[in-house]
């Protein structure tokens, strides 16, 4: 999977330098152009953690004792931002051949358990409720909780800005080597 994306990520920016540089009889980058270009980057992944989280549940029984679970989630988290979502009035050219542009924000891709690494630590009912089944919804529950525990954790940790850092890199050099001479970024711009 992971290498099916930097084919295509590679695809696209090799198509988009000879896209440029077939453009770059002009001085001036074509706004349209550019934002086509940056925009079929799609949603450019930057960051990805490895989150591992400890999870404990407990249920009650009814009419009494009550089941517990200690489980150890392993989650892999990805952020990045969605370039795809680039509006006209995001980018602004210039007669000297700069570009300005407004990326979106930040947001987690994609959050998923690591299925081999996740682990029932601990499992245990009341001893004296021994006819009372484990319960299946328990341990769904507990890896539920633990993979939005793992996102959490990944945005604490600085994911998100880690990841807009990464995006502006990856679009400035990319730009850069189309022949763009300057790229800088802005929180938020106004149409010319």
């Amino acid at each position: 999977m992971r290498n099916l994306r930097l084919l295509a990520f590679f695809s696209v920016v090799t198509a988009l330098i000879g896209y440029l540089y077939w453009r770059s009889g002009s001085t001036v980058p074509d706004r349209p152009d550019v934002l086509l270009q940056v925009q079929k980057l799609s949603q450019l992944a930057t960051v990805r953690y490895t989150v591992q989280r400890i999870v404990t549940l407990t249920e009650e029984k009814h009419p009494i004792g009550s089941e517990s679970i200690v489980l150890i989630v392993q989650a892999r988290v990805e952020a990045g931002v969605d370039l795809s979502t680039l509006q006209p009035k995001d980018l602004v050219t210039s007669k000297d051949g700069s570009v300005r542009i407004a990326l979106p924000a930040s947001k987690i891709l994609n959050a998923a358990i690591d299925e081999k690494e996740t682990k029932v630590w601990d499992r245990q009912k009341t001893w004296w409720t021994p006819w009372v089944s484990y319960s299946l919804d328990l341990e769904k529950r507990s890896r539920l909780l633990g993979l939005e525990s793992a996102k959490q954790s990944a945005i604490e940790m600085g994911i998100l800005a880690a990841s807009h850092s990464n995006a502006e890199t990856s679009v400035r050099s990319l730009l850069q080597l189309a022949g763009v001479r300057n790229v800088t970024f802005s929180p938020t711009l106004d149409a010319p």
